[in-house]
């Protein structure tokens, strides 16, 4: 059962757009992520980052979530930056060749480097207990 699956965080003075996915992201946590990215998408943002760092697992059904917001931000000029360490994760995309489709990022470096200087951010969670 979701656990708290939409709050801020701790990227709220960031200035970028981050969805936070914990725990297992699968069937139960897909709508919840939808939800999530359309609602970043909604506003205008073109460049989203998708945090797993947290994740420990991620089924097709999500990884379906995220390709479309993948296709979603290229149509508008910007790309979906996934963090992402978890070995099983990494696996599932290079298996479904996606590795080399999303940006992926080893750590959440690229927030710091790439964050608007005096801009609110909206940062999404989706917990998966």
């Amino acid at each position: 059962m979701l656990d708290q699956p939409i709050s801020e965080g701790p990227y709220s003075s960031e200035g970028l757009p981050v969805v936070v996915l914990t725990g297992e992201i699968d069937l139960a946590a897909a709508p919840s992520l939808r939800e999530s990215l359309a609602r970043l998408l909604s506003t205008g943002q073109n460049d989203v980052y998708v945090d797993l760092l947290d994740a420990t697992f991620l089924d097709s059904i999500a990884l379906g979530v995220l390709v479309g917001a993948l296709e979603q931000c290229r149509e508008s000029g910007g790309d979906l930056h996934l963090l992402v360490t978890e070995p099983r994760i990494l696996r599932v995309l290079e298996i479904t060749g996606l590795s080399s489709t999303f940006t992926i990022h080893g750590s959440r470096e690229p927030l710091l480097r790439l964050r608007p200087r005096g801009s609110g951010a909206r940062m999404e969670e989706v917990t998966q207990q």
